[in-house]
């Protein structure tokens, strides 16, 4: 079994670019679905609105970002609920595909979280930061929580020399669609 490890920098295509890789051939981890599905569930809830002493459980996404925004040193107590719940999900979907060939998982924080050590093959996107913040904006983000969340990731230039392989992701959807087929033939 082949592991490739996506990342990349904040809105950079990571996300579209692992799907391209697994081309619906290839099971994929997705570490940003996994924690939208932590949000949902009660224990989760519970430990954030303890830690951020929200009166109740509704729009608690909501009210993170808006907590982050005023005071991103409480990043860190998330994270440290968050990184290993995901990791516990993602070592359960290792192993309940032992058997597949490839395997993608789409990890924005893989090289600050010091994951590296579990995949065979890393990869990192990036693009030029003005295209990632338009996609940012694009997507219902705002300039702050940008700003605040991108000086958090480690600059692209050591992320590159830490990967692999680097995608630059300043054009076209199609020019990303042949780099996706491109890499993904170096490993079936």
């Amino acid at each position: 079994m082949i592991k490739i490890g996506v990342t990349g920098s904040l809105a950079s295509g990571k996300s579209t670019f692992a799907k391209l890789l697994a081309q619906k051939k290839y099971p994929i981890f997705n570490a940003d679905k996994e924690v939208n599905d932590l949000y949902k569930k009660n224990f989760f809830k519970d430990k954030i609105k303890n830690i951020f002493n929200f009166e109740n459980k509704t729009n608690l996404k909501k009210k993170v970002k808006a907590v982050i925004k005023q005071d991103n040193k409480k990043i860190k107590k998330l994270e440290a609920i968050i990184h290993p719940l995901v990791r516990k999900q993602m070592k359960a979907f290792m192993l309940s595909k032992k058997r597949k060939k490839i395997l993608i998982f789409d990890i924005p924080l893989l090289i600050e979280s010091k994951l590296m050590k579990h995949f065979d093959v890393i990869v990192f996107v990036t693009s030029k930061k003005k295209i990632r913040l338009k996609r940012y904006l694009f997507n219902k983000g705002n300039n702050k929580i940008f700003t605040i969340l991108n000086k958090r990731q480690i600059k692209p230039r050591k992320k590159m020399k830490m990967s692999d392989h680097t995608i630059f992701n300043n054009s076209s959807f199609k020019i990303l669609k042949i780099k996706a087929k491109m890499l993904i033939k170096n490993y079936e």
